[in-house]
């Protein structure tokens, strides 16, 4: 007996409208869920560059301040005498 109804119901015009409007609707949700992560997920990883960014710039400045520095404590000190320090 409710075979018989859900066969008669998946049968009507109404019904497999429904369902394809339904089917569609889900396809349509589940694309937008699906950009919304990949928008999360390019979000954080434009982030992560960004701090990557800043910490190179970071080493490249104590790189470039360790090669400018004294080689030893006579070139200390003909630098403090110059004014160059």
């Amino acid at each position: 007996m409710i075979g018989g109804l859900l066969a008669a119901l998946a049968g009507s015009a109404w019904m497999r409208t429904g369902l394809r409007y339904g089917v569609i609707a889900l396809a349509i949700l589940l694309f937008l869920l699906s950009l919304r992560r990949s928008g999360e997920r390019a979000g954080r990883l434009t982030e992560q560059l960004e701090t990557m960014e800043k910490t190179y710039d970071a080493q490249k400045r104590m790189l470039e301040a360790a090669a400018r520095r004294p080689r030893s404590r006579d070139d200390l000190a003909e630098r403090l005498r110059d004014g160059r320090f």
